[in-house]
């Protein structure tokens, strides 16, 4: 596990015009991504206030240790080093951008966010969905099995299924809606079309940190040097088309049109003061066999983030109107930890490579204004959201913008957040 450390400290100030009172990228944060700048090329870099740091100009100065990893064209290199070169890596990046008298060193080096452009970080070679959030879980079960919404292995295994690296894309990309095959229940056959009921996921995705090799797990008491940062992630969902093909092999070209992520990984180094016990399981639930137990996974194996989830309508924008918050509510609603959910993965001999990207699936809360989807919103399309202008949503229409964020916040420490991940639905090809 990342541990507290100086870099950390709430009175630590930066010389970067507007970084101390920034509400996602204050210096305690440092999260790494890969950008490009007006003259092209793309590099490492970090986010500090509204600005760009250049880690690979940095670290060809030798200003920077891991400098090899740091000249690649993704963060692969760097995440398969072990955690503490990337410890290292942030504690001298903490001492530059703090150091006044460092600041003639880094200066020519920050570009405004503002006038790059961010790209996915790593080059993908897997990427995973699971389903760790029971309230989702709970929900859209209860629509097609009201009396026993929850199947009967979903406390005793993290589910999950493997979707297509391909499809992901940084936030800002439009989502098309896609065409795809899909029946109506009372239809006696299929048709070919634009979905109907496109809808967002509210997720978070796990960066893997690291190589294992094929045929050998990763125990439980070791999965969290496995965990490299965190990202927010959009699994757009065509409910329609899913409705039709999930059975019997589970969603397929439902949701591989499009997967979105915010660009910047907040590092599980960043992410060590706000660590957090695992919600204890409900009173008769089972107690997870031993390859998925342990117990300094379950102290410290949850996060204190806050989610929410905003919309905002081609005509809300229109006429200036602020989106609507569709949702609000904590990542302490995963049945599952990520420790867990990396032990699992890799329990069958499963090999996990640095870049590898697992989806937490939906995280919604018990409550309405908690939920995590359109499709527990509106209870399956039947109770719309209203909006300002007078519109309704049952799912999401053309020309909507929909936008996930995250903070992590903890009495004493300084708050830091994600950086958008968001969308604009475009029409169907035709």
């Amino acid at each position: 596990m990342s541990r507290i450390d100086h870099t950390h400290d709430a009175n630590a100030t930066s010389w970067v015009a507007g970084a101390d009172g920034h509400a996602e990228f204050p210096v305690q944060n440092l999260p790494l991504g890969l950008f490009s700048g007006p003259d092209g090329g793309r590099r490492i870099g970090a986010a500090i206030g509204d600005f760009i740091v250049d880690l690979t100009a940095l670290g060809r100065e030798g200003r920077l240790p891991a400098a090899a990893a740091l000249q690649t064209a993704t963060l692969n290199a760097l995440f398969a080093e072990p955690a503490d070169v990337r410890r290292a890596l942030r504690h001298a990046l903490f001492a530059l951008l703090t150091g006044e008298e460092r600041r003639a060193e880094v200066e020519g080096h920050l570009h405004p966010a503002s006038a790059c452009a961010l790209h996915v970080p790593f080059a993908i070679g897997d990427y995973t969905d699971f389903y760790v959030g029971i309230h989702h879980a709970t929900h859209i079960g209860s629509l097609f099995r009201p009396d026993s919404p929850l199947l009967p292995n979903y406390k005793h295994v993290p589910i999950g299924y493997h979707g297509r690296a391909s499809s992901v894309r940084p936030s800002g990309t439009a989502v098309r809606r896609p065409n795809g095959q899909r029946k109506a229940p009372d239809a006696d056959t299929p048709l070919f079309g634009p979905s109907t009921r496109l809808d967002y996921e509210l997720e978070l995705g796990v960066w893997i940190a690291g190589d294992s090799e094929i045929g050998v797990p990763v125990p439980i008491a070791e999965a969290g040097e496995r965990f490299g940062g965190l990202c927010l992630l959009n699994d757009w969902s065509a409910r329609d088309i899913q409705a039709w093909e999930y059975q019997p092999l589970g969603p397929f070209l439902s949701k591989n049109f499009l997967t979105t992520i915010s660009p910047w990984v907040v590092t599980a180094e960043a992410l060590a003061p706000f660590r957090a016990p695992q919600p204890p399981r409900a009173e008769g639930d089972p107690r997870p066999l031993p390859y998925l137990w342990d117990a300094t996974d379950q102290r410290q194996g949850a996060l204190d983030l806050t989610l929410e989830v905003h919309l905002a309508s081609a005509a809300m924008r229109a006429r200036g109107d602020a989106p609507v918050r569709l949702s609000h509510g904590p990542a302490s609603n995963m049945y599952w930890t990520i420790g867990q959910m990396i032990a699992h993965h890799a329990s069958n001999g499963c090999d996990l490579h640095a870049g590898d990207l697992l989806g937490t699936g939906t995280i919604s809360g018990p409550v309405p204004g908690s939920f995590g989807s359109l499709i527990e919103m509106t209870r399956g399309g039947q109770q719309p959201v209203a909006l300002p202008t007078g519109e309704q949503r049952t799912f999401l229409e053309d020309g909507d913008a929909l936008t996930l964020s995250a903070r992590a916040e903890k009495p004493g420490f300084r708050t830091i957040g994600f950086g958008p991940c968001s969308g604009i639905v475009e029409s169907a090809p035709s």
